[in-house]
């Protein structure tokens, strides 16, 4: 049996303009010291890393490798949740999601999206360069908008936007599996894979694609009422990266699961800090390890209240004590004898 590993950290909520946040190395001594084993890094924050450099150049490759390693922290993906959104944006986003794009390509959607297939593609042989399996993205949404059906969609109106949504990113999955990675997908809403039936309305489009996984993420899941145990059970094959992150639902005469259009901290579900939430993740973290899952665990900070900084020194210590060593033998082992076949046969009574 494998095991989970971890704590990591991922670093797109961190990163900034100021010290130590403001480069590579700073950022990784700094999550190194807090207890950290490994980060996540987002490919798309040149502060930190040059995507289009990585894919490109293996020398560098083997400097930002270096720089993590002195700093006593492994690269556990790199996160392209920015690009891969920018795959698929349905009109009535295309103001709110052009400042995730390069200045050049703002403000024209056709030129964006080539350039977003692009970067997924140069993340898929960045990944190969630094020697890691697993690459973490969103999918983008075509569908999203009509997700509550009033008024009645139009029949065929899903099947269409699902179809395009994989045609986009099939070519991308192929460039992954030429390089022998995987891309976890966060499930998560304002996106067109926001739970599991859509994941598999998305994955037979793709005729069961291989490279095709999940990220992991019980927030979401409890945000939305779903069974984020019984998830795993369902889609433990598939899961291949796993986002630690709490979260609360606190019933509301006044609101439910749309939030009535208000901030973070006043809505019924919000994210929390780990451990100040809801979400059972002793059951998670047993679950993904009966199953055999060995990837990270990676803490990603969302909390409406509590300061990153704090966030990020109670969640290393918080995975750390949920990782599970795996047992080396049975618990009754003890008691067991040697296999004797007549003897089995005697007690069962056959002659």
């Amino acid at each position: 049996m494998g095991q989970i590993k971890g704590p990591a950290i991922f670093l797109a909520q961190f990163a900034s303009d100021e010290a130590p946040f403001n480069d590579l190395r700073s950022i990784a001594l700094w999550a190194s010291k807090l207890g950290y084993k490994g980060i996540q890094i987002p490919s798309w924050d040149s502060r930190l890393f040059d995507l289009a450099k990585a894919a490109e150049s293996d020398a560098y490759c083997d400097e930002v490798k270096g720089i993590c390693a002195e700093a006593g922290v492994d690269i556990t993906e790199l996160s392209s949740h920015l690009q891969g959104q920018l795959v698929a944006v349905h009109p009535a986003f295309d103001e709110g999601f052009d400042a995730f794009a390069a200045p050049q390509v703002r403000g024209n959607p056709k030129v964006r999206q080539a350039w977003a297939v692009e970067q997924m593609k140069l993340a898929a042989k960045a990944s190969r360069r630094l020697g890691l399996d697993n690459h973490v993205s969103f999918s983008g949404a075509l569908a999203w908008p009509y997700v509550y059906p009033w008024p009645p969609r139009p029949a065929g109106l899903i099947d269409t936007a699902f179809d395009e949504l994989a045609a986009r990113w099939k070519p991308i999955l192929d460039v992954f599996d030429e390089h022998g990675v995987n891309v976890g997908y966060e499930i998560h809403p304002g996106e067109d894979l926001h739970d599991g039936i859509t994941f598999e309305m998305f994955l037979e489009r793709l005729d069961q694609h291989p490279r095709c996984q999940i990220n992991y993420d019980p927030s979401h899941f409890l945000l939305q009422q779903l069974d984020y145990l019984g998830f795993i059970d369902v889609y433990h094959e598939r899961i291949n990266a796993f986002h630690v992150k709490d979260a609360e639902f606190n019933s509301s005469p006044k609101q439910g699961v749309y939030s009535g259009f208000q901030s973070w901290t006043n809505r019924a579900g919000r994210f929390r800090s780990l451990g100040d939430g809801q979400v059972d993740f002793k059951g998670i973290f047993s679950k993904l390890q009966a199953y055999g899952y060995d990837s990270w665990a990676v803490l990603e900070w969302e909390c409406c209240l509590k300061h990153p900084e704090d966030g990020a020194r109670e969640g290393a210590a918080f995975i750390a004590e949920h990782l599970i060593r795996p047992a080396q033998s049975a618990f009754d082992d003890f008691a067991a004898g040697d296999t004797d076949q007549d003897a089995n046969r005697r007690m069962l009574g056959i002659s």
